[in-house]
């Protein structure tokens, strides 16, 4: 089959329109913070994140509910501009004067009038901007379906499909054809699923009255440049909700970045041509940080009496120190010699832990929650023939709501566990002070929350 896909003349189609708006679940990473999802540069973090990237939620796909787990904690700002141009103006005012700012920053008449003549506002998409999901989803049950095995299979049947765009992307950048399938699948199904939103409606709407107008403002504007660099025009320059866009959820600015013309036909087509997706996605990787030759991690037992509150990202050292530890690979094989190697334990002491280096983390670039990275890893190595996870996750376990995360949060701060404000979202400082009250109760201080552990903090 042909890497570009065309129909009855247009120069683009995009697959799998359909969307199925009403699931926006989130990774814990984002759950109700409305921000950019998909590879994304430059962003705030908060005082409960590990990562200085921060990534956004679009349409449903699995990617968006493991944003929803109970215990990956990355967790970015809810950046907010301090007042929205809609508490000033109507939206034609305000898309009258955004076009004299586009036009300051090198945007041509032409291409506004292609881009802006028609646009729209969406009260849908603010109303996604502004949701808030209350139920969480725990990460076994996101990577149940994030690396099904339906999804192992077409990622399999993709990857031999277009081998010959992945092995050029592999050979310029070094990431391996099944990555960067993986993060296709978990992005948006392998192309099914990237959204029928228009782009410049949705950051139009976006930084006419969302949360982050500025930083919407900035995209639409990047959007713009890319439709004036003749790489898309208007009509197909379509994606999620939240701005993402084409078969890997780049969002404007990235593209304008990482985005790279694979095929070679000069244009940068993230929505039609695979040659053009894989090399992007791979680059962007690679500019990130990506260790050529080297794995994400490994699955690894830990030995007995292990001190969980070092199952943190920001807990480094070299795979030798960790083995010296007692620290093994579930399978009996040697550990991938990291010079900065972490220890995650996604589910607390009883489930399975991972020993991850530096490329788990440069995943984690492209969207900043473990479960994502988790995902797309095990997703990359189910495709190449791997294993999936080996140990149990504890599927007995109930994970808390947002509310009752927010309960769980107030009550560790009244018995003097600072957590900071209560948010619902279980960040570094809300594991911090879980793990130190555990400790001080005699349990394992692995700062996993659940039902049973607000049944207890309940107790006066």
């Amino acid at each position: 089959m042909p890497s570009r896909v065309q129909e009855k003349g247009l120069p683009y189609r995009v697959a799998g329109m359909s969307v199925t708006r009403a699931r926006m679940l989130m990774l814990t990473l984002l759950l109700g913070s409305g921000v950019m999802q998909g590879c994304q540069a430059g962003a705030s973090p908060s005082s409960q994140t590990s990562s200085s990237t921060t990534p956004a939620t679009t349409q449903e796909t699995d990617k968006n509910e493991a944003q929803n787990t109970t215990k990956t904690a990355e967790t970015p700002a809810a950046e907010s501009d301090d007042q929205t141009p809609a508490e000033r103006e109507s939206f034609e005012q305000w898309v009258s004067e955004f076009r004299e700012r586009a036009r300051a920053q090198g945007i041509t008449a032409a291409t506004l009038d292609e881009a802006l003549a028609g646009v729209r506002y969406q009260p849908r998409i603010i109303e996604l901007d502004r949701s808030q999901p209350e139920f969480t989803r725990a990460i076994w049950e996101y990577l149940d379906s994030a690396v099904s095995s339906s999804r192992v299979d077409n990622g399999r049947r993709k990857l031999a499909e277009h081998r010959d765009a992945a092995d050029q992307a592999q050979h310029r950048y070094g990431v391996p054809g099944s990555v960067i399938t993986a993060i296709w699948g978990i992005e948006s199904n392998y192309g099914s699923n990237f959204g029928s939103f228009s782009t410049i409606d949705a950051f139009a709407t976006l930084g006419y009255e969302g949360r982050r107008h500025a930083f919407a403002q900035e995209q639409l504007i990047a959007a713009l440049r890319i439709i004036q660099e003749g790489d898309i025009d208007r009509e197909h320059m379509l994606g999620s909700w939240a701005g993402a866009m084409g078969h890997t959820q780049f969002i404007p600015t990235s593209f304008l970045a990482y985005a790279v013309d694979g095929d070679n036909d000069g244009r940068r087509d993230i929505w039609g041509s695979i040659p053009d997706v894989m090399s992007s996605t791979a680059h962007y990787l690679a500019k990130n940080g990506w260790q050529r030759g080297q794995p994400w991690g490994v699955e690894v037992t830990l030995p007995e009496g292990f001190d969980y509150t070092r199952t943190e990202l920001s807990t480094r050292q070299p795979t030798s120190a960790w083995q010296a530890q007692g620290v093994r690979a579930v399978q009996g094989q040697s550990l991938p010699a990291f010079d900065q190697a972490s220890i995650i334990a996604p589910a607390g002491a009883q489930g399975p832990a991972f020993l991850v280096g530096p490329n788990f983390r440069v995943i984690m670039r492209y969207n900043n929650a473990t479960s994502y990275a988790l995902a797309v890893a095990l997703l990359s190595q189910r495709i190449d023939g791997g294993p999936g996870v080996q140990g149990d996750w504890p599927r007995g376990l109930k994970p808390l709501t947002r509310s009752q995360t927010k309960e769980m949060q107030r009550l560790l701060n009244q018995k003097g566990f600072g957590t900071g404000t209560p948010d619902g979202i279980m960040g570094p400082n809300t594991r911090e002070g879980l793990r130190a009250w555990q400790r001080s109760v005699g349990e394992t201080p692995d700062g996993f929350p659940s039902s049973s552990v607000l049944e207890e903090l309940r107790q006066p």
